[in-house]
């Protein structure tokens, strides 16, 4: 089994924590892991992704191969579309409905969410008003973690005790409340059956 994870968004939006969390997630659950990363200078706005390569093998190499990913999770609806040429034919994407809007000609999202809709596995969360209900609109990352949990092939209660080894050295509140967006995250891929815009 090998399973390949592309991570995008922007600067800001959380995704190299995404990946940490996985990657623990990952290695606590027996499996292997690659990671690499490509990040615009850390800066709020620049373009970030992550290619995450799991699997029950020793693996070779951190870059997934064109046409060979499985699941795209993405941050940013725009910045999702750059990666569709990497998705397997069946591969899954997985989106926040909210953009970050950091060009002068930055498509109608409208058309974004329409061009998303044309791949057979696709959902849509609309994961930061799900993150500023629970008081912190920081968090919309791992609601967008939870709605792609039962994608992943890593145990759940695996990717649960992983977000509490991460935020280790914060305080009870804020690991309650990742763990909060998570399961929410969780609660919005179950009861996803199309978004509406």
């Amino acid at each position: 089994m090998t399973f390949n994870i592309i991570l995008s968004g922007v600067g800001g939006q959380g995704i190299l924590t995404l990946a940490s969390i996985i990657d623990i997630a990952a290695l606590n659950d027996n499996l292997f892991v690659k990671q690499s990363e490509v990040h615009g200078m850390s800066q709020r706005g620049g373009a970030v992704q992550c290619h995450i390569r799991i699997a029950d093998k020793q693996i070779y190499s951190d870059i997934i191969p064109e046409g060979e990913t499985d699941l795209i999770l993405s941050a940013e609806p725009m910045e999702l579309l750059r990666h569709i040429p990497s998705l397997k034919k069946k591969g899954w994407i997985i989106t926040d409905s909210s953009t970050f809007e950091n060009i002068v000609n930055y498509p109608d999202r409208h058309e974004l969410y329409k061009q998303i809709k044309t791949h057979w596995h696709h959902m849509i969360i609309n994961a930061k008003s799900c993150a500023k209900d629970l008081g912190n609109s920081k968090i919309c990352n791992m609601v967008l973690l939870g709605a792609a949990s039962s994608k992943l092939p890593i145990r759940e209660e695996k990717i649960e005790a992983a977000i509490n080894y991460y935020f280790r050295e914060k305080s009870d509140k804020v690991r309650q409340k990742n763990i909060e967006a998570f399961r929410l995250g969780q609660k919005k891929a179950k009861d996803f059956t199309e978004f509406v815009y």
